[in-house]
């Protein structure tokens, strides 16, 4: 099986440290996961709360803050002990017919995750700088490329910058805690639990959703792999030891600043009469009309900064889903892309039609999701720590496994009364409620059925533990090595200092007996447009250029042919490869990545891709 996030993996030595050094080269992972504990979307729910019902609520912060911390360390460490992420254990466990299900409940999370950053991140800009919304959102798009910068510069580039993010945040809403000051008295009695029902239920399963993040667990089991550690059982203790620390302390710092949200809403809105605060916007303007200037421009500023280093974390968690569960690898940039366009649709959607009111509801709608999604990702977790076949000394003890089957039980449990509370309520009000049979019942009972098959599956067949659900299969016997020939050679030529390595890697494979096609696509304008009937300056300097190549290697006594396409680049060469009946070909790496691959186009995945013979790559 595949490392999880093969760029970065092991990548960070913790070998050779001693005393603060050795516990900051683990320290990190945390810190990225924390981030999604403070994004936009739990500002929204957070707000709501603490407008809607004051302080009654933090006891529900601090259970959600409690239960990710269970769940998170769980998340850790199966990938510090199995070297396995969520995704890829899910693979390995459950059918294959399930995990494709399990993949789309957990990229619908992402997508609900990723519209909460553009809400967040358009919202921020608005406030900063006047930008229309629908102009903000469409500008979010353009993070990718934060994103390809980040993951082209390494793990530790990457986690400062997320850090900083986190940082800025946090200083934004300690100073906004001294201007609104607070009644400690007011704040220590809302940690008393109390009964949840109607809307108050509703924020708080927002609230869950948007603390205990179900991406969150996938993105933990992965990122703790970035860590090159002794695979003894000295060094997995360590490595555990260590990341509980990093993951204690960044949850508790983002447990702090939610609740500086939700007090801050209480104070300045709840206790003066603002009730109905649905939106950022809103409190935006009481914080100005309450408070001055200072406290709305630090809102703005924290709200753009925890928008932006959550679309990164959602991204990473996104790659390791589709990997892990189905199998599937495509370029950072193009998952980014696709996720952020699959989540601006609905934003689009909701100003065009409801206006930009609205969106303040659709981002609590967006943490609602990700709850719903949370127990098919917590309940195979929790299986796969507790099971001492593969984790050994490592399996969770009793005690631990009680209080997460108990957190796991509280959340699904929450969300299937907020589920029967909601459809009981459609069906009240609706006049016609013919969807609700045809729509809605065989979407639930869909999904209770998945729920029960999570639950139950691993109890009742145990997984294997030599099982190994590999892209690449088991293992075969390898018996007597017959020698290979290649009779038809194609070598793409660019006319560079790259040539003459790739002519001579491949006289190496096919020696004087094969048969040399030496192929040069012309990508001008005129060619992509008038293809062979192209006879400009450089289509007729290329074709020279090749006749040279030729006459050079029929003097040294080889034969050779030359081939012209034209247009793109890796289409003409998979065309002429397969009109030729060519059995080998010999490419010359282009020698660019990140950002020159989407100037430039990256030919050698394409045409690799695309054609069912053998590709010798010459760097």
């Amino acid at each position: 099986m595949g490392e999880s996030l093969g760029e970065v993996h092991s990548t960070i030595k913790t070998s050779g440290k001693t005393g603060w050094r050795r516990l900051l080269a683990f320290l990190g992972p945390a810190y990225l996961v924390s981030v999604g504990y403070m994004d936009p979307g739990n500002w929204a729910t957070d707000i709501a709360g603490g407008s809607q019902f004051g302080y009654k609520l933090i006891w529900v912060l601090l259970m959600s803050n409690l239960i990710a911390l269970l769940l998170q360390s769980l998340s850790a460490r199966l990938g510090i002990v199995k070297g396995l992420d969520l995704a890829q254990a899910s693979r390995q466990a459950y059918a294959r017919w399930a995990n494709y299900p399990l993949f789309a409940l957990a990229q619908v999370a992402i997508i609900a995750c990723d519209l909460a950053e553009i809400i967040g991140m358009a919202i921020g800009l608005q406030l900063l700088f006047g930008l229309p919304l629908i102009w903000g959102i469409s500008i979010t798009i353009l993070d990718t490329f934060l994103l390809l910068f980040l993951l082209n510069k390494g793990m530790r580039s990457m986690e400062s910058f997320i850090v900083s993010m986190v940082f800025i945040v946090g200083l934004s809403f300690l100073a906004e805690m001294f201007i609104v000051s607070p009644e400690v008295s007011e704040v220590i009695s809302g940690f008393k639990p109390s009964l949840l029902s109607g809307n108050a239920l509703y924020i708080a399963i927002g609230i869950i959703g948007a603390t205990v993040m179900p991406h969150n667990l996938y993105l933990h089991s992965s990122l703790v792999q970035t860590r090159k550690i002794e695979r003894t059982s000295e060094g997995i203790k360590e490595s555990l030891k260590f990341n509980l620390v990093d993951t204690t302390v960044a949850l508790n710092l983002a447990f702090l600043v939610n609740a500086s949200i939700l007090i801050l809403a209480a104070t300045a809105f709840h206790k003066n009469g603002y009730h109905e605060v649905a939106q950022i916007q809103d409190a935006h303007k009481l914080l100005e009309n309450i408070f001055g200037s200072l406290a709305p421009a630090l809102f703005a500023v924290a709200l753009i900064a925890a928008g932006q280093s959550s679309t990164v974390t959602g991204t990473l968690a996104g790659q390791i889903i589709m990997e892990g569960h189905i199998n599937l690898r495509i370029a950072p940039w193009l998952r980014r892309l696709a996720t952020r366009l699959l989540a601006i649709i609905p934003a689009f959607f909701t100003i065009l039609y409801f206006g930009e009111e609205a969106l303040g509801e659709l981002l609590v709608l967006s943490q609602v999701v990700l709850s719903l999604q949370l127990g098919f990702a917590v309940i195979p977790l929790i299986h796969f720590t507790s099971d001492k076949s593969s984790m050994g000394e490592f399996a969770i003890k009793t005690w631990v496994k009680i209080l997460a089957w108990v957190s796991a039980l509280v959340i699904v449990g929450l969300n299937m009364k907020l589920v029967f509370e909601e459809v009981v309520s459609w069906m009240h009000t609706s006049q016609s409620t013919w969807w609700v049979y045809v729509f809605i019942f065989p979407l639930i009972t869909g999904i209770l059925f998945l729920l029960g098959y999570v639950i139950f599956h691993p109890f009742i067949h145990k997984a294997q533990t030599e099982k190994y659900n590999s892209l690449y299969g088991k293992a075969i016997d390898i018996a007597d090595i017959e020698g290979v020939t290649y009779e038809k050679i194609g070598i793409p030529v660019d006319f560079s200092s790259r040539d003459k390595s790739t002519i001579r890697n491949a006289l190496i494979q096919g020696g004087k007996t094969a048969h040399y096609f030496l192929i040069h696509i012309v990508d001008t304008a005129g060619a992509t447009y008038h293809g062979e009937k192209v006879m400009d300056f450089e289509t007729k300097s290329d074709f020279e250029n090749l006749q040279k190549y030729q006459l050079n290697l029929e003097k040294l006594g080889y034969e050779a042919s030359v081939l012209i396409g034209y247009g793109n680049t890796a289409g003409a060469i998979v065309r002429l490869t397969r009109i030729n009946d060519i059995d080998l070909l010999v490419m010359a790496a282009h020698g660019h990545k990140g950002v020159k691959d989407i100037i430039f186009g990256s030919t050698l995945d394409t045409v690799r891709h695309r054609v069912k013979i053998p590709v010798l790559i010459v760097r």
